[in-house]
């Protein structure tokens, strides 16, 4: 079973999945934590980890994953965060940031960044589709 958690994707990973026929018998479900109280709420990120690295981060991410797996039971999760735009970028993590974490309760689990170009619809399909490539990659 898989499961979802996302933020700057707003659940269109789920949206994805949820498009292919018979996909309820392996998707679990998926949670849309857009705000840092609700990735606590809901995932159990730690107050220390956003604050530390912030949201847009590696360890946030894997925390957000660790978290999909624990609040759903499914399985294997993959996890977003990221700055869409067009404003929120910085320096250090400018508009098209993404990091993703895929996760497998068996403890296999990785993190990557991207860095996206476009506007904020381009940056979103462009993660969807790396979120959907990574997860195959991880199950091949």
């Amino acid at each position: 079973m898989l499961a979802t958690a996302e933020s700057c994707t707003g659940g269109w990973i789920a949206k994805a999945i949820t498009d292919v026929a018979g996909s309820s018998q392996w998707f679990a479900g998926g949670i849309v934590a857009y705000s840092n109280a609700f990735k606590q709420a809901m995932l159990d990120v730690r107050a220390g980890t956003l604050a530390a690295h912030g949201a847009v981060s590696r360890e946030v991410a894997l925390e957000m994953a660790a978290g999909a797996l624990m609040r759903t039971g499914a399985d294997v999760a993959v996890a977003t965060t990221g700055i869409a735009g067009p404003g929120g970028g910085s320096p250090g993590k400018p508009v098209g940031t993404v990091w993703m974490a895929w996760a497998c309760r068996d403890g296999v689990s990785g993190a990557k960044s991207f860095h996206f170009d476009g506007d904020r619809d381009r940056v979103r399909r462009q993660a969807v589709a790396a979120a959907l490539a990574g997860l195959l990659d991880l199950l091949a």
